[in-house]
């Protein structure tokens, strides 16, 4: 072969290799959690989604910018409250890139700027507190946290999605304080709640000899009722016999009466022979009294001539 002709292979399988390493630095991926965004000769030229791209060899740039959810530690620091108590806190910060050409050109340093940013604020927020109110406001300290960094992210194309405060650590003496202070209210508690217990037991208590003593009364009244209906009962019978046995003896009296002053002058009856003086005369009443004294009076025989007979 000639020298002429191998020059030129050469020179093909060059310019072959040259354009396969061109294609091969043109092609850039961009995974589907990322934005794409194209430099131009320095400058920003377009923002191009998840795939396969093909950029001009030595003109264009690709910068990847991650689209997920990310999260910052806000390294610990000492922080003094209102009432001149040192306190150490630290926090987590989690946003999430909204805009991908404002968080790159916007801010060199989205990390460390939104950690510096967040120390700072919270030495404002807890410097603003007492210990005690700082402890019990965590949430609101969060809420606070989160609005001022989202506020001052916003011109990043950053949205801070959530802030939490992790600890908020007081000094040895003052944890060992608290912690009496908490036993002395747990203790507080106990006591009035067994107090209050105690209370409504005797309550209760109370409350039950009270409903056992109205029925004890109503039943001892319901007895006592019973018992004198009963009695005025048994009076009002013996009332009743009373009156009639007297009112019986008192018509026989005047039965006597009259029959004494009717026939107190004769001496002689004429009775039929059948009949019981007591019967003929209207005494039926006074035959029990007849009988305990002289038995019953027995009627003279007839005579057995008719017509009456006079008196001697």
């Amino acid at each position: 072969m000639e020298p002429t002709n191998l020059l030129i292979y050469f020179v093909l399988v060059v310019f072959a290799i040259l354009g396969l390493v061109t294609l091969a630095k043109s092609a850039r991926i961009v995974a589907q959690y990322q934005k794409g965004l194209i430099m131009r000769l320095g400058k920003y030229h377009a923002m191009v989604r998840s795939g396969l791209h093909f950029l001009m060899p030595f003109v264009d740039q690709l910068i990847r910018v991650d689209m997920r959810e990310k999260v910052i530690n806000v390294d610990p620091q000492k922080v003094i409250t209102k009432d001149n108590v040192t306190v150490t806190v630290d926090a987590v910060v989690y946003y999430k890139v909204i805009d991908p050409v404002r968080a790159e050109f916007e801010v060199q340093n989205f990390g460390y700027a939104c950690t510096t940013l967040a120390q700072t604020n919270l030495r404002n927020l807890i410097g603003d507190r007492a210990l005690d109110e700082t402890l019990v406001a965590r949430d609101v300290i969060n809420t606070n946290l989160r609005q001022v960094l989202d506020e001052a992210t916003n011109a990043w194309g950053v949205k801070v999605t959530r802030v939490e405060v992790q600890k908020i650590d007081p000094p040895v003496d003052i944890t060992e304080a608290m912690s009496r202070q908490m036993k002395a209210e747990r203790d507080k508690r106990a006591a009035i709640l067994e107090s209050e217990g105690i209370k409504q037991s005797q309550i209760l208590q109370a409350e039950g000899i009270k409903q056992s003593e109205i029925l004890k009364a109503e039943g001892d009244g319901q007895a006592r009722i019973t018992r004198a209906n009963a009695e005025a009962e048994a009076v009002r019978l013996v009332s009743t016999a009373a009156e009639n046995y007297f009112k019986e003896r008192a018509e026989t009296m005047r039965r006597l009466e009259v029959l004494n002053n009717t026939l107190g002058q004769n001496t002689k009856y004429i009775v039929p022979s059948n009949a019981s003086l007591v019967n003929v005369l209207g005494l039926d009443a006074v035959a029990p009294l007849t009988k305990g004294k002289g038995g019953d009076a027995t009627a003279a025989p007839a005579s057995p001539s008719p017509g009456p007979r006079g008196n001697p």
